[in-house]
């Protein structure tokens, strides 16, 4: 069995692909497989994969009918053999030491969770040659070819998840500020298998990864954070979010909404509550909110309303934490209302 499952969901992406897959095969670490989810792809992401496979055993190739990237990543986290499992993007790429690096973590740590944090300037960086009409595709990273000791990497290790996970702006200016595991997407982190193995993701819905990072969250997992640069986001102007309207965002955001909440309110302890609802909830339930102000029809805002009615009515409102999120409170029941 492999050490290490690399679960590649694919749509639309022939431009960047090579350059996705060619990374995973220049890996140091080459105890893996890589379970590519061809979602019913229209170009010839299909051919550029029967290619790889074609070429290297390790990779496996599932075809399936267009649904979105989170039965993709169902259908390849089911498939998948190895101990640990890595969610790479059809569009992005990883550094070579990402597997070699995260699983001497994993082990060393007896860690169920190896996070480390992606490139922040790469992307901007692609944005600018993009609107000056200069080439994006494969253009490799500052700092691609660094070459790091896994055994010198700075890493913390915590048993308590929910003291450095958030998706909140942090304004601190202290040694634990490195250290927090920022943001909600899947790619950020090698988990154990056996600890996502039941955990699905929500089907046809945008930021699919915030309710399932935040089951995940709630399994206790011991983590190892390593905070180095190892994933490459690469913006993909044909791609699912960037595509998206925002009716679209706005629905996917309260399904997490409601979908977390009642998995919290039934089995999270006080504190796990607390810290999910600072870190987590009213950060997304300000996002939802400010989507509103994009509806222009009477249907869009009236299927708002409802949305934020239930949401309400099970209670995700009660608790706002500061006078910022009390006028938040009062201006949602102000729009229920109309």
């Amino acid at each position: 069995m492999p050490k290490i499952s690399v679960i590649i969901p694919v749509y639309k992406v022939e431009k960047y692909l090579r350059h996705c897959l060619d990374s995973i095969i220049n890996q140091t670490f080459t105890d893996w497989e890589a379970i590519c989810i061809n979602d019913g792809s229209p170009d010839t992401s299909g051919e550029i994969l029967d290619e790889y496979a074609a070429r290297d055993p390790r990779f496996k190739i599932i075809n399936k009918k267009n649904s979105g990237p989170s039965d993709s990543r169902n259908a390849g986290i089911a498939a998948a053999r190895g101990e640990y499992v890595l969610c790479v993007d059809g569009d992005d790429f990883i550094h070579p030491q990402t597997m070699e690096i995260a699983y001497f973590l994993a082990v060393r740590d007896k860690s169920d969770i190896v996070s480390f944090t992606y490139d922040r300037k790469y992307r901007p960086y692609l944005m600018l040659r993009y609107k000056m009409g200069l080439n994006i595709y494969g253009v490799e990273p500052f700092g691609f070819r660094h070459k790091y000791l896994p055994a010198h990497v700075p890493s913390l290790v915590t048993d308590d998840i929910y003291a450095y996970a958030t998706e909140r702006t942090h304004n601190l200016f202290n040694s634990k500020r490195k250290w927090l595991i920022k943001h909600t997407q899947v790619w950020k982190n090698l988990y154990r298998r056996d600890l996502i193995a039941d955990i699905k993701f929500i089907s046809g819905i945008l930021y699919e990864d915030f309710p399932w990072w935040s089951a995940v969250m709630l399994k206790n997992p011991r983590v190892t954070i390593a905070p180095l640069p190892l994933y490459y986001y690469v913006p993909n102007f044909g791609g699912i979010f960037l595509a998206s309207k925002q009716m679209d965002a706005f629905r996917g955001i309260c399904t997490g909404l409601k979908e977390t909440f009642l998995l919290y309110k039934q089995y999270a302890n006080e504190y796990q509550m607390r810290q999910w609802s600072k870190n987590f909830k009213w950060y997304f339930i300000n996002w939802g909110f400010n989507k509103i102000q994009y509806f222009t029809n009477e249907t869009d805002i009236k299927f708002a309303r409802r949305c934020f009615d239930e949401l309400n009515r099970l209670g995700v409102f009660d608790d706002p934490p500061t006078k910022k999120h009390c006028k938040l409170v009062c201006k949602i029941l102000n729009f229920i209302k109309g």
